[in-house]
């Protein structure tokens, strides 16, 4: 590493701090309590037990209820469709009851550290040149393990960090390519280009102190809607935006100072897109999220300057930013825009890669068991797919539900179109593509 690097992060390191990002990142997807919407009390109600220090059935529950009330009787005393409890009113009758109770941990926490993970198994019958390319095959995609100390400034300084192991046919998407063979955990694969693989995607350390801290280390990026850490996305599949025109990882420091409750502001210097503790590249990476009401949230996310040059073969610098506007449209229905715009070049002012994308999805809350989904994306690119200056249009759209049979199991099942106006390689039928695919995430 560059000497010049050094100092660099070093002074981030010391005149600025950040608030706690864990690898959920960036999507916000929350099944409604309705028992505590119904009977207004300011928390969810994990299998509708009583909330201390609120009427938990006021007006909205007298009816129907008897003495106990509603909430106080629990998910069994017949109260249902007063009260909800869960499983949504008329609609939720027909679901039948929904009491997740409390989600376990294998570990716990232990003096301000916590442990966990997840495993994620799913199968899809066509493949998808972004993730999901082993059809016809039960696969597992993640198998999950992280330690974390996630920072407290609401007294002061304070110290942690976060590290993260995953081994599955995704960790080769989440590993240090950026660099190839020499970096990082890149060359930790299992079975060739398609097979399984380790990685390491987090190891980072963070200090703060009251809204400002910093995290310095290897990190998940900010950029986008969608994740890399299955349980922090609504469907199995990923969009053609998230894979080709985003970053996964970045190695470097990364500032968060929290303005007010309404405004968080990001900036940082990273060495390029998926890289390791090892020179890829230098580039900025910061944002913007503003809450304008509360029930909307808009966040402008960038990066530019040397990206890097092991993933297409070229050095390549230039511009990218993702806008998501996150909208909440009713207690059950959530709706989320996304634009992406990449524009990259060579040294030599070739293009490298030029990519803009709109992502929209509508979220609809049935019960704390039930939540169905749907996904429609628009995505243009050139070199991608094909030499630069050949572009194609392409579309999907997915359709899925999650289900939720206990507090620590999602079941996700969709089915997915793409198609799109020129031959895009990685689709088994050139044009256009029907995919079904389910999945189960297992978390601990």
């Amino acid at each position: 590493m560059k000497l010049s690097k050094i100092a660099m992060l070093a002074a981030i390191a010391c005149a600025s701090y950040t608030s706690s990002m864990t690898a959920s990142g960036n999507d916000t997807i929350e099944l409604v309590s309705h028992c505590a919407a119904a009977c207004d009390c300011g928390e969810p109600v994990c299998g509708c037990e009583t909330v201390v220090g609120c009427d938990p059935c006021g007006d909205a529950c007298d009816s129907g209820c008897g003495d106990a009330g509603c909430c106080d009787a629990g998910c069994d005393g017949g109260c249902d469709s007063a009260c909800g409890c869960g499983v949504g009113g008329g609609l939720g009758s027909l679901l039948g009851d929904c009491c997740l109770g409390d989600q376990w941990s294998l570990f716990g926490e232990h003096c301000g550290w916590s442990a966990g993970g997840w495993v994620q198994m799913g199968y899809h019958d066509r493949a998808l040149p972004i993730f999901n390319d082993r059809p016809d095959e039960y696969n597992l995609h993640q198998a999950w393990l992280y330690a974390e100390k996630a920072i407290d400034t609401s007294c002061g300084f304070d110290i942690g960090g976060r590290i993260d192991y995953v081994y599955g046919i995704d960790a080769q998407n989440t590993q240090a390519f950026g660099t190839g063979n020499r970096g990082w955990d890149n060359d930790w694969d299992n079975g060739g280009a398609n097979g399984y693989g380790h990685a390491l995607p987090q190891a980072y350390f963070e200090a703060g102190y009251g809204d400002l801290s910093v995290k310095i280390g290897h990190f998940y990026t900010i950029i986008g809607w969608e994740v890399v850490t299955a349980p922090d996305n609504f469907f199995y599949s990923h969009a053609y935006t998230m894979n080709y025109s985003e970053p996964f990882t970045h190695t470097g420091a990364l500032a968060t100072y929290n303005v007010n409750e309404n405004v968080t502001a990001y900036g940082g210097y990273t060495m390029g897109w998926d890289s390791g503790f090892d020179d890829n590249g230098d580039s900025f990476l910061g944002g913007l999220s503003v809450a304008l009401s509360d029930d909307l949230t808009l966040t402008y996310a960038t990066t530019f300057g040397r990206l890097g040059a092991a993933p297409l073969g070229n050095p390549e610098q230039g511009y990218m930013h993702s806008i998501v506007a996150d909208v909440t449209l009713s207690d059950n229905l959530q709706y989320i825009f996304q634009s992406d715009y990449l524009d990259t070049e060579t040294s030599a002012g070739a293009t490298v890669r030029e990519t803009f994308g709109i992502n929209q999805y509508l979220i609809y809350t049935l019960s704390d068991c039930w939540a169905a989904g749907g996904r429609f994306e628009y995505y243009n690119n050139e070199g991608i797919f094909g030499a630069p200056g050949n572009d194609s249009d392409i579309y999907a759209l997915t359709m899925g539900l999650n289900y939720k049979p206990h507090a620590n199991v999602v079941v996700r099942p969709e089915i997915r179109w793409d198609w799109d106006d020129d031959q895009v390689a990685g689709l088994e039928s050139g044009d256009d593509q029907t995919t079904f695919g389910i999945d189960t995430i297992f978390l601990f």
